[in-house]
């Protein structure tokens, strides 16, 4: 499972015209799903997200979680996080999980997210053509791959 977190002063999610998700500050999430993903990425995931301390204290230090500064979060699936790009310039998606096992991960990480968190989040429409829109506030982005915990 690999995620792109990107803190936020503002993020929205359009599905044909339509805005589905709408946050001010928190975290907008992109999230790839491969085969290999079980709940153990699910639970090691969100407890890391939960608790990541990207947010600035008082001395503009980031030192705080989106739980202590009660942001929003909005998750938008994305498989071309897994993209494979050593050969030719067609990236290859073969890592990335079909939708019969990312669907039902990707729910359940949605809900395991918002248990850590202890409120309702935001999506996007799994499959679905969305045009993202974000202030990233710092900006701040990082990358977590559930592969690879160092």
């Amino acid at each position: 499972m690999r995620v792109v977190i990107q803190r936020v002063s503002e993020a929205s999610v359009r599905i044909e015209k339509k805005i589905v998700a709408d946050i001010k500050k928190g975290l907008l999430v992109l999230i790839g799903i491969e085969d290999l993903d079980t709940i153990d990425d699910i639970n090691w995931l969100t407890s890391k997200m939960g608790n990541l301390r990207i947010f600035e204290d008082d001395n503009n230090i980031m030192n705080l979680s989106l739980k202590d500064v009660k942001g929003e979060m909005i998750v938008v699936s994305q498989f071309t996080l897994h993209a494979l790009t050593k050969k030719g310039n067609r990236p290859s998606y073969i890592k990335a999980a079909k939708p019969e096992i990312a669907i039902p991960l990707y729910e359940l990480f949605v809900k395991q997210m918002e248990t850590e968190l202890g409120k309702k989040i935001q999506t996007g429409k799994f499959g679905a053509d969305m045009k993202v829109s974000l202030i990233n506030d710092g900006p701040v982005t990082i990358i977590i791959d559930t592969k690879n915990k160092e």
